[in-house]
């Protein structure tokens, strides 16, 4: 890469599954990357393995990197519309002697003829294989054509270097050197004729023109493997930058025993894009201090290879929680209204005029309830009764806040002083209420949580006051007769 070249990254997931988190993490790295550095990110789907792959999957992925906020810039490509370019690479790299035929049974050793070698990198796994030796590499013309009479059909192998070392540069490790001898010689080409993930992934960058590989850490076992073919191939090799791994509480590597994994099982589940982005950034990188709260025009000003850990990450629930809950009420509220939006049409509670008409009433109240929100769901859940009549009493509060003998003599004289009310604003509603109480001598807490339950269902909630305005006179009246018999008498 020259000095003024800019940086051409790729994301690439294999579709044998749903875009977990590691892998969405990996993508956000080279999406972050490429911005701040005014480069190129790339889409290819790595999906090779027949045996593994679910091409419905792919939808998914790209749905999820979509939610994300994760725009490529070329793509996506699919691997398996590359073949060619495949088996082509394989014939100049037998040609140039740096490869051989192989005739072994695909599970007579490790290394050998399989899909294991197969992985993508968008789940952030890759496989290494023990070091062994393939009779196969120094069969005579006399032999192989002996083979080739039985109608072996034969892998093809790489002819890995028996002495010295591959040397390759880590913007995140360091320089990193591997004894040639401790490299097996691994499958480049099938027995089918399909390619193995060492050799597409490395055929795909060349012609990609890929600067810098981000990709996990556990992906370092490859990296040799790769060197050799650029070299066997004549190209230089990108700059590698290895990220950490992602382990649940328990340092163990992240799955789903420690919950959801899939991004967009937390799409689902009431998260904010921007929240997660935010948290996942911090997985394993750092801007440099304790700043957590970064808004993603931020995570791209400061965002730098030199900031990513060589330490594991943990995956902390609450944390991505607490997240939620900062996007969720930091932001101005426009921000946060198109996804309030989407969640009251997923529960059918939505109603058009609150995009139009009544658009800042739908603003006001979104504005009084996050601050008690956790996740998108909350608006539809908790907060049920400020967008419909169709709300149940929780049986908590009314044993709690409806228990006082007086209160069925209480609420109907509230009621008729509520209706008094002609300017029905906070503080009108304060006075009547309070003036109510005064008068009857009892507390303004108990009229405060009693009226709460019977307007909202629940016993805790925005201030009552505030809510009684943002739900306005007509249903507050109306609610708190709809609950006059459901208030036991003694």
């Amino acid at each position: 890469m020259t000095s003024n070249q800019k940086p051409r990254v790729r994301f690439a997931p294999s579709p044998t599954g749903f875009l977990h988190v590691g892998g969405a993490r990996t993508a956000l790295f080279n999406w972050l990357f490429a911005k701040h550095e005014g480069g190129t990110l790339l889409l290819r789907i790595e999906d090779t393995d027949v045996e593994r792959n679910k091409p419905e999957l792919v939808d998914g992925i790209l749905v999820a990197l979509r939610w994300l906020g994760i725009q490529w810039d070329e793509g996506p490509f699919f691997q398996s519309q590359r073949i060619e370019m495949y088996r082509a690479a394989t014939e100049h790299i037998l040609a140039s002697g740096a490869g051989y035929a192989c005739y072994c049974k695909a599970a007579a050793y490790t290394g050998g003829d399989s899909a294991d070698e197969n992985e993508g990198e968008g789940d952030d796994e890759g496989k290494a294989a023990k070091a062994v030796a393939c009779s196969c590499r120094d069969l005579t013309p006399e032999r192989r054509a002996a083979k080739e009479k039985e109608g072996i059909r034969p892998a093809i192998r790489f002819r890995t270097p028996r002495t010295g070392t591959t040397h390759f540069e880590d913007a995140v490790f360091g320089p990193r050197d591997v004894q040639n001898a401790e490299i097996e010689d691994f499958v480049l080409l099938r027995s089918s004729g399909l390619p193995t993930y060492q050799l597409s992934v490395v055929v795909d960058d060349i012609d990609m023109r890929i600067t810098h590989i981000i990709r996990g850490a556990d992906h370092l076992s490859n990296t040799p493997k790769q060197v050799l073919i650029y070299k066997a191939l004549g190209a230089e090799p990108p700059i590698f930058a290895h990220v950490p791994l992602i382990l649940g509480p328990d340092r163990t590597r992240l799955s789903k025993r420690h919950g959801a994994t899939s991004v967009g099982s937390y799409a689902e589940e009431g998260f904010l894009p921007e929240a997660f982005r935010n948290f996942l950034a911090l997985l394993g990188w750092s801007p440099g201090d304790d700043s957590e709260y970064l808004r993603t025009n931020e995570l791209i000003e400061r965002f730098s290879l030199s900031g990513v850990s060589r330490t594991n990450a943990i995956f902390d629930r609450a944390k991505l929680e607490w997240y939620n809950t900062q996007y969720l009420q930091k932001p101005p509220v426009e921000e946060i209204l198109p996804y309030v939006e989407a969640e009251l049409k997923r529960s059918g509670l939505w109603q058009e005029a609150w995009a139009s008409s009544e658009r800042e009433w739908f603003a006001h109240t979104v504005d009084l309830i996050r601050p008690r929100t956790r996740l998108l769901g909350d608006f539809s859940g908790w907060a049920r009764a400020f967008f419909t009549d169709d709300f149940d009493y929780e049986p908590e509060a009314r044993a709690k806040f409806w228990k006082d003998e007086k209160l069925p003599l209480l609420m109907p004289k509230l009621i008729k002083a509520l209706e008094a009310v002609t300017d029905w604003n906070h503080d009108a509603c304060d006075a009547s209420l309070r003036g109510m109480a005064t008068s009857e001598g009892v507390k303004a807490g108990l009229l405060i949580n009693a009226t709460r339950v019977a307007i909202v269902g629940r016993a805790v909630a925005p201030p009552l006051f505030e809510t009684m305005v943002a739900l306005g006179k007509d249903r507050v009246i109306s609610r708190l007769r709809r609950a006059l018999p459901a208030i036991p008498s003694r």
